[in-house]
């Protein structure tokens, strides 16, 4: 064969910038909607209420933890060289005691946890070790983004199932459409990101039985299980039939605010932990050890603590959702998470991505539009829906609440 009757096939990046709806018709890959207005709102001092990053740090006594074990030299027990590529065996063993503790669950930490930099490399690396080119890969829509660029980037056809404004719940019909034969994988979110739904039990039974009937694997992003406001969070591996096929992902940064740390994890049966790490061991090998021994502790604090980041966010919810209402906005009252949705049409505004590139100048306040967590034929369906972070102090979104009930006068 020569070179030039070689088939061509689009790059990796290409794929992943494809699937993310971030090609341009140039070939370029363009900016994310979340860079564009993260600069404005930085540009015009506005609060930015796009990013879900918390403007506080998490406990100090983790902080202490992972300062000493930077500062500590190697023979002192130091952590400033690789840590082991499953993880520090302290933090796996913290890992499996927590879901046994929280879910009854009861894992190995050496066969059944992987601790990965974040859940979005779990996201990645799941997604490449599972999934080969050409396999139907379903999700929830609105996604995450990381989602549908790792789904492109493994050559998959991505398959979404709407979530219906303003409960935010899938039809058990686009379910059992979606998951059809040939489906190599489910993914969920629950709690979800962005819209703050918490998937009910039938349709997380609805989802697993499904599953098992044409054979798929779940993959579940689970990173905001203890920041549920009313009553405990149902993990999908809990649900009958759905352990021996579902991989677990979770997350320090969101459970402690302390996102920059990027320590992840994943749990799940042997052989689908093992294909992952497969993979992992190829992007990062190992990362943040100083930051696994802290997360280590941080795992086995009381479950006061867990409850009490639940409370204060629930508090920030309510400070936001009134505002907005106030504003005349319909709001979706989000029951877990850091986000809350609002529709912008009972102001007369139909198209929220346009309205979200003036706020940060005319109001002062940065949103991200729902429609950039889904697929371009699916974005009218959202096209007036904002994604409003509350992840931040009181004094910050009293702030932002006063301001955002101007913004009637932008429709004007």
């Amino acid at each position: 064969m020569t070179q030039q009757s070689l088939p061509h096939t689009p790059a990796p990046w290409r794929r992943a910038a494809a699937g993310a709806n971030l090609l341009g018709a140039d070939g370029v890959s363009k900016p994310t909607v979340f860079e564009e207005l993260t600069a404005l709102a930085n540009q015009h001092g506005a609060i930015n209420l796009g990013q879900g990053f918390p403007d506080t740090d998490g406990p100090e006594h983790l902080k202490e933890i992972a300062a000493g074990s930077i500062r500590a030299g190697f023979d002192d027990g130091g952590l400033n060289q690789y840590a082991p590529g499953l993880g520090l065996p302290a933090l796996r063993a913290a890992i499996a005691e927590h879901q046994r503790r929280f879910y009854g669950h009861d894992l190995d930490p050496a066969r059944n946890v992987l601790v990965t930099t974040g859940a979005t490399e779990g996201i990645a690396a799941a997604i490449m070790a599972l999934v080969s080119p050409g396999e139907r890969v379903v999700t929830l829509s609105p996604f995450y983004d990381s989602y549908a660029a790792m789904i492109g980037l493994a050559g998959a056809e991505h398959v979404t199932v709407p979530l219906t404004w303003p409960d935010f719940a899938p039809d058990d019909a686009d379910l059992d459409a979606a998951i059809a034969p040939g489906t190599r994988l489910v993914v969920l979110n629950t709690p979800h990101n962005p819209t703050g739904t918490a998937l009910s039990r039938a349709t997380l039974e609805r989802i697993v039985a499904r599953a098992g009937e044409v054979g798929a694997l779940i993959l579940s992003d689970e990173v905001y299980e203890h920041l549920v406001f009313d009553g405990p969070h149902l993990p999908v591996a809990s649900i009958p039939g759905a352990a021996e096929r579902t991989l677990t992902l979770g997350s320090a940064g969101k459970t402690f605010s302390l996102t920059g740390w990027k320590v992840g994890w994943a749990t799940g049966p042997a052989d689908l932990v093992t294909a992952v790490r497969s993979v992992k061991q190829f992007l990062t090998y190992s990362s943040g050890g100083p930051f696994q021994a802290a997360v280590a502790e941080g795992l086995r604090y009381d479950d006061s603590f867990f409850r009490a980041q639940a409370e204060r966010l629930k508090a920030g919810r309510d400070v936001l959702v009134t505002a907005l209402r106030a504003a005349g906005l319909q709001v979706s009252t989000p029951a877990a998470g850091y986000f809350a949705i609002a529709d912008v049409a009972p102001l007369g505004f139909n198209d929220a991505a346009a309205l979200a590139y003036r706020l940060p100048a005319e109001l002062g306040v940065g949103a991200i539009p729902v429609s950039a967590f889904v697929r371009p034929h699916e974005a009218d369906r959202y096209k007036s829906l904002l994604r409003f972070a509350f992840c931040k102090r009181e004094p910050v979104l009293n702030d932002a609440a006063a301001r955002l009930l101007r913004l009637p006068e932008l429709a004007t």
